[in-house]
């Protein structure tokens, strides 16, 4: 084991962090203890943020409803006359943009806080800076003025509705101009009380919100596709889903019945991706309607000195008194602390140097984050410890798949070179079978090297689905008409498919071929294809021997074989299925397999599906 050294061990900086952090927090808390001594300087303290949030919220609404800074002057300035405070306002860079100081003051040494409406929310709550878009960025969402006109006169019919039916109702507006109708309880829906207030309903978007809503939707499309959502959105509109849309766009005049209704079932994991896509599509889609980001610089009025605090000798000795004896207390259980703490690192250090081929495991005896360390060390060591296995599988197999037919072409050329047989038409035509079984093996471990590099090429194009299909009976025809195996195509809808043609028509000739081999004569192999939602399913069916369950999980690994005796000759390479799986996975799809032994077995391959092109 390497020494470490002193400084740089896990014990030394664990102690030394702990150390800085009870030093901050015992100063912090003499800090807060002195402040709040006389009630006179807390109130001042609380009137100054209360005026700091209020500036910081006033500039806050002028930037989400301006586009730019060029008229914020006289609001800097009147806001300063009100509050008494130096306002001073300036872009990211510094850049002055309004200052209520005379010129050339210079900048306290700190911005206050940065004007940032598309990322932080002062108008929700009161006195409090929210992350989150500011409900007053309307932008494209804003109501036109006949709009709003539309929405007021229904919402006064639903209050008078309400009211007649005894619920006490209030009508305010939200920063797009839509009324909202709220009681004790917050917004009233439209189901609540009697039914015929829903009549009236003021919760259906209006056209100028719909358009605003649709370029948000279309923006967020690509998100959607990276997150493998292409069409996360189905639709229409679900009124009866929870207000999402309202959330997702800061309240900014949306409804429940503009919550977009999933295309299909997502987890939390994804929804929060999907939710993160229309945060940043939304953010882009405001941007143009807000002015830039810009610092806050708060001063003290006229005043050049702030009042500062002295603080006695004798609360000097307790301060100092505390802080020490809490800084002995961190020290010492800090020590305790960390000593547990490197013990299984010390033990995971011990197991990682250890030869690459004992595979070696460490004890799990925590459950904090060693623990879970420790864990991962050994699942990280039992998958090495199997791809090792796999590896050396691997090269037996193409081992021996290469040697037999190297060795068949090496024993004729060696007999013909000795005379013991003459080069005729039939021994050639021997020798050109095992070369061609040789390349087809080259060519199979080529493929499947190129997938497992990311490096497999494909050539997309729009391919029709029955055509495909066509194209890949007429190719294996003959040999199924050989075989006395009946060959045909069953498609329900012409349906489209973004693909390589050559890469689906090796994939399913592969599929056929086996099925044509595996199906004894007087049997059918049928090639389908349908409309899956947004996928295409591609489908290959015989009645032949089928597989076993114990058997069917591990059809698509390299070299398998139900059936050990088999020969390469008949067998194929071994690696037709697992190329299948291969170029099906490099298009975006999936392979599985269905089989009943003595009944048949069924290959099924679903690839997203694409639109038919505009000439058909």
């Amino acid at each position: 084991m390497n020494r470490i050294p002193l400084r740089k061990r896990l014990l030394v900086r664990l102690l030394v962090t702990s150390v800085l952090i009870a030093v901050c927090s015992v100063a912090a808390t003499a800090w807060l203890a002195v402040a709040t001594t006389t009630s006179a300087l807390r109130e001042e303290q609380g009137q100054a943020l209360a005026d700091d949030m209020e500036i910081l919220a006033e500039l806050s609404g002028y930037a989400a409803t301006h586009s730019d800074w060029t008229a914020v002057k006289p609001v800097v300035r009147a806001l300063s006359a009100k509050t008494g405070r130096r306002i001073a306002l300036t872009t990211t860079d510094r850049t002055p943009l309004a200052d209520s100081a005379s010129r050339g003051a210079s900048l306290p040494p700190r911005s206050a806080a940065t004007v940032d409406p598309l990322n932080t929310d002062t108008y929700t709550e009161s006195g409090a800076q929210l992350s989150g878009v500011d409900p007053r960025v309307v932008g494209p969402y804003r109501l036109t003025s006949e709009e709003r006109t539309a929405l007021d006169r229904m919402a006064a019919e639903q209050r008078a509705c309400y009211t007649r039916f005894g619920f006490d109702v209030t009508l305010t507006h939200t920063p797009g101009g839509r009324p909202v109708l709220t009681d004790d309880d917050g917004p009233v829906k439209s189901s609540d009380g009697a039914a015929e207030c829903a009549a009236a309903t003021i919760d259906h978007p209006m056209p100028t919100e719909q358009k605003a809503f649709d370029a948000l939707q279309n923006s967020a499309e690509g998100c959607f596709t990276r997150e493998g959502y292409p069409h996360a959105f189905g639709e229409g509109w679900d009124s009866g889903a929870p207000v999402y849309l309202a959330r997702v766009t800061g309240g900014a005049g949306m409804t429940p019945a503009m919550t977009p209704k999933f295309g299909q079932a997502v987890g939390d994991k994804t929804l929060r991706a999907l939710q993160k896509c229309l945060d940043t599509a939304r953010i882009e889609q405001l941007d143009p309607y807000v002015a830039p980001a810009a610092e806050l610089f708060l001063g003290g009025g006229d005043s050049p000195v702030t009042p500062r605090w002295n603080m006695s000798p004798a609360n000097k000795t307790k301060v100092i008194g505390t802080a020490g004896l809490v800084l002995a207390l961190t020290v010492a259980v800090s020590a305790v602390v960390a000593t547990r703490l490197v013990r299984p690192l010390r033990a995971l250090t011990e197991a990682a140097q250890q030869p690459l081929d004992s595979h070696a495991r460490v004890p799990v005896t925590t459950r904090d984050e060693t623990g879970i360390l420790a864990e991962a060390f050994n699942d990280l060591a039992e998958r090495r410890e199997k791809l090792e296995g796999l590896r050396k599988a691997l090269v037996a197999d193409v081992a021996h798949e290469l040697r037999s037919p190297l060795t068949n072409i090496r024993g004729w050329l060696e007999v013909t070179r000795d005379g013991l047989v003459e080069p005729d038409a039939e021994l050639l035509g021997a020798l050109h079978e095992e070369a061609v079984l040789l390349q087809r093996v080259i060519d199979d471990l080529r493929d499947l090297a190129a997938a497992d590099a990311g490096t497999l090429q494909l050539h997309r194009e729009p391919v029709p689905a029955d055509e495909l299909l066509a194209q890949v009976a007429a190719a294996h025809s003959v040999a199924a008409r050989t075989a006395g195996v009946t060959l045909r195509t069953e498609t329900d809808t012409t349906s489209w498919l973004d693909a390589d043609p050559v890469r689906l028509r090796q994939a399913l000739g592969n599929l056929v071929a086996n099925a044509v081999r595996h199906t004894p004569e007087g049997g059918t192999v049928t090639l389908t294809a349908r409309r899956s939602g947004t996928d295409v399913v591609l489908a290959v069916a015989d009645t032949g021997t089928g597989i076993t369950a114990e058997d069917l999980p591990y059809v698509f690994e390299r070299f398998w074989r139900a059936e050990k005796s088999r020969s390469r000759r008949t067998g194929g390479s071994g690696l037709g299925l697992s190329i299948v799986r291969n170029l099906v996975a490099a298009h975006g799809g999936t392979a599985t397999a269905e089989s009943t032994p003595g009944t048949g077995s069924v290959f099924t391959l679903t690839l997203p599906a694409a639109p038919a092109p505009a000439d058909v």
